[in-house]
């Protein structure tokens, strides 16, 4: 009896895994990185930006749980995946399937829809072509991305008997012609195109690269089909079609033959269809300025065509059930009570309950994915996870929180145990302390960044790290006190009636020569209400959120205009050309065409990359490397650190103001760590964002927007980004910044609290004012958190502590803080009616 209770009583050898073993890994800056991480846990990884969080998650255990399940598939299957090398790791034990979701923005495609990214919109389609009156087809007929033309084939039927019948099948998709499915509809701006009262010789396109005497205005001159000397709008109607519209013919200039076609056809193919973002800044700006984008007039923005918005379920059409905003369909959903379409109700239920309960109800399914934040793409992505049976899978999570508002972390949380609950391991990058505080596990990475970086600090338990003296530790508990006087308006900005998306007229007078925070929960109206009304103005440089991109060969030099005077003090100093110091022109290495190394290809099988043996990875020629400035060739200069350029090209031999300029703005954003040759490729999704502010600072303009500044930033670092927003203000600017971090919202000088809720309840200014008056007031959920972040109220900034302001602008002060000072005892008034019910 003994004995079989000491085999009950041993554990079986299936239980024993019960970790995740790394040892030596040295992806990115990861220094013989080993780590056991326990499975079924949460486990949250911690360090400043740049100190190989995303190297050790993403890069290392993700990335090769995910190689390892592809190589299950056949060798042919492999041919259409991505392939992927193994990590630089000596031992990964214990891994599981692994999930990723990551931050990266949805829907390269313009049709993809909040809607198509989650199944939702084709689980309505087969709603609506079960139960739609009248009916019109197949869930094909009410889908705006297959095509509505008829196509028109024969199947043959069987009758019995050995008899046959052949019978016609139509076949028709939902799509809208005339926008193909896309929802608005694109005109050129002629205008923009030339000026109809020139001729061609006397310059009348003001097209980029369209000068008088340029070889493509040359074309339409010496074609014949135009009288050069005419002013176009003397054109007769024939003229006016070959100058704009003719299709593409053969024609003699000179000596040569050449293809004359008609300027708009010309124009979309050269401008129009290539990718916005890569273009020039000035061809950029003409395609904004000459193309239009209008609502479709045949479909109304729906992309339906009318025999899909002609079907309806109790009074709604597919088109106007994917408008709604999902929390409000969700109630029309449950109240549709169909027993043949009883299982799809139920997962379309559960689909749309799911976008609610992870703080996205205010979204409408017809929302093009790629306006979707960071923040927002990532959460969509969790909405098939949330009701799914797996078990024992990784979760890997990369900040969670981002565009959170601190009363919907909670929310996150929640669902974040709830998915460890259920028996997954969950790995969570993360800054916030409120999510560091629900880990099991915590890995501390640090100490620094970049190269002084890489190595694990710490590993153990949220309290184990709070005494533990590391950097996350000792600043794990900290908190910003409230300004105790704030500064004086130079002036507003004015918005009156602002109404785009969910913007209720809103008029709000912005502070001018201040700091100030547009803050409130998701959804509330924060980008719409900046974005669509402050944004386009004169004077006004925006910082958003869209991801920089860059190929192995970009990297901070090239990608902030740095290595442009860098070239050119290399070429002054040595008396040569510019283009040989650069990897991607004449100085490049001709045999790895100066990318430092080699790429060989083995098919279905991961690529193998060596090192360059000509040019030893630094990536131009021998001859190049002999060219020296301040002691240094131009390999070595771009191995510098910015903290190291700074003092190099800021005084001696070397110094070359234009350069310093921009390191000096690198290093003020806490990039001083990264070298100026890095790839891209390598930068973590915070250093990204902080190369982009880095690199706008230095645009000319009175006006600075900065959405979400702290997004990828580690506790530490946010005094570094304080003083940074004090230093821009001090110096004449005007900071107006969207987020959601309590510490940045005490440091500001003016808060506009939108609200109360998201979508369609929120779009309403619930609060302007100082943050001390929040905190006092504590009429929002702003306030609320904002109070218990700081500790309660802060005496309220004397306005006797405060200069006068002078002339007119002081008038306009005067009238805006009567306002205000109306605004803030209403704000006060709620909340004490409020905390009575």
């Amino acid at each position: 009896m003994s004995a079989n209770m000491a085999t009950s009583s041993r554990q079986h050898p299936a239980d024993n895994h019960d970790l995740i073993r790394v040892q030596g890994a040295r992806e990115n800056n990861l220094k013989d990185v080993s780590v056991e991480i326990p499975k079924r846990r949460l486990t949250v990884f911690t360090g400043v930006s740049g100190s190989g969080k995303s190297s050790l998650v993403f890069a290392t255990i993700a990335a090769e749980s995910q190689r390892l399940i592809n190589e299950t598939y056949s060798t042919f299957v492999q041919g259409f995946m991505p392939t992927q090398s193994r990590p630089e790791v000596d031992v990964l034990e214990g891994l599981t399937t692994a999930i990723i979701v990551d931050q990266e923005r949805m829907g390269a495609n313009s049709r993809s829809t909040v809607g198509t990214a989650t199944d939702a919109n084709a689980m309505l389609r087969v709603l609506f072509s079960r139960l739609g009156k009248p009916h019109i087809g197949s869930s094909n007929a009410f889908s705006f991305n297959i095509p509505s033309v008829r196509a028109v084939g024969q199947i043959s039927v069987e009758k019995g008997a050995g008899k046959t019948e052949t019978r016609d099948l139509t076949v028709t998709g939902g799509m809208c012609p005339r926008c193909e499915g896309m929802g608005a509809v694109t005109d050129i701006d002629l205008s923009q195109l030339y000026d109809d009262s020139k001729s061609l010789n006397e310059g009348a396109l003001t097209i980029p690269g369209y000068t008088a005497d340029g070889w493509q205005v040359r074309i339409y001159s010496a074609s014949g089909f135009l009288d050069p000397d005419k002013p176009i709008r003397k054109y007769t109607k024939q003229e006016r079609h070959d100058f704009l519209h003719k299709e593409p013919t053969k024609v003699k200039v000179g000596n040569m033959n050449l293809t004359y076609e008609g300027l708009i056809p010309r124009i979309q193919k050269s401008f129009l269809s290539k990718d916005v973002d890569a273009l020039q800044p000035h061809i950029r700006a003409f395609v904004e300025r000459a193309v239009t984008f209008t609502s479709c007039p045949e479909c109304g923005g729906t992309r339906l065509n009318a025999a899909a918005r002609s079907s309806k379920i109790k009074g709604i059409n597919i088109a106007e059930a994917c408008a709604m905003q999902i929390n409000d369909l969700a109630e029309w959903v449950r109240g549709l009570n169909e027993p043949s379409v009883a299982p799809l109700l139920a997962t379309l239920r559960h689909t749309l309950d799911s976008f609610v309960e992870i703080g996205l109800g205010y979204l409408s399914l017809d929302r093009p994915s790629g306006t979707l934040s960071g923040g927002e793409a990532q959460r969509t992505k969790m909405i098939r996870h949330l009701g799914s049976s797996l078990t024992d899978v990784t979760y890997v999570f990369d900040e969670p929180t981002i565009g959170l508002h601190p009363h919907d972390i909670q929310r996150m949380n929640d669902l974040l145990l709830r998915l460890r609950d259920k028996g997954n391991t969950v790995l969570v990058v993360e800054h916030k302390p409120e999510t560091i505080a629900i880990a099991d596990h915590v890995v501390d990475l640090g100490p620094r960044a970049g190269t002084a970086g890489g190595e694990v600090v710490f590993e153990g338990t949220v309290e184990g790290l709070r005494a533990s003296g590391t950097l996350t530790g000792r600043h794990l508990n900290d908190r910003t006190a409230l300004k105790q006087s704030v500064r004086t308006p130079s002036g507003v900005m004015k918005v009156r009636g602002a109404r785009t998306h969910n913007l209720k007229g809103v008029d709000v007078d912005i502070p001018l020569g201040v700091l100030v925070v547009v803050t409130g929960v998701a959804g509330s109206g924060k980008s719409s209400l900046i974005h669509g009304s402050v944004c386009g103005r004169d004077g006004v440089v925006s910082v958003d959120q869209a991801p920089i991109h860059g190929s192995r060969r970009s990297n901070p030099a090239t990608y902030t205009g740095l290595l442009e005077p860098i070239r050119k003090a290399f070429a002054k100093a040595n008396g040569v050309k510019p283009a040989l110091f650069s990897a991607n022109s004449e100085g490049a290495c001709p045999t790895c065409n100066g990318a430092g190394v080699i790429y060989t290809d083995l098919a279905m099988m991961a690529g193998v990359t060596t090192i360059c043996e000509e040019c030893e990875g630094r990536r131009f020629q021998a001859s190049v490397l002999d060219y020296r400035l301040g002691g240094r060739n131009i390999a070595e200069v771009l191995d510098l650190s910015v903290e190291d350029a700074v003092g190099f090209f800021g005084t001696g031999e070397a110094h070359t103001p234009a350069a310093h300029a921009i390191l000096r703005r690198m290093a003020d954003v806490g990039l001083g760590y990264l070298r100026l040759g890095q790839p891209l490729t390598t930068l973590s999704g915070g250093e990204r964002q902080r190369l982009k502010l880095a690199t706008h600072m230095g645009a000319d303009g009175g006006v600075y927007v900065l959405d979400e500044p702290t997004t990828g930033l580690h506790l530490a670092d946010l005094e570094q980004l304080l003083g940074l927003l004090d230093r821009l203000v001090d110096s004449g600017k005007s900071v107006i910044v969207i987020e959601h971090h309590q510490a940045v919202m005490a440091h500001a000088d003016w808060i506009i609290d939108l609200g109360p809720g998201a979508g369609h309840d929120g779009g309403r200014i619930v609060f302007e004012g100082t943050p001390a008056n929040l905190v006092a007031a504590g009429s929002t959920l702003t306030g609320e958190h904002l109070a218990a972040f700081v500790g309660g109220p802060k005496a309220v900034p004397s306005r006797s502590r405060q200069p006068v302001a002078r002339g007119r602008a002081a008038a306009v002060h005067v009238e805006a803080e009567a306002a205000r000072t109306d605004h803030d005892e209403d704000g006060a008034q709620r909340g004490a009616r409020r905390r009575r019910r």
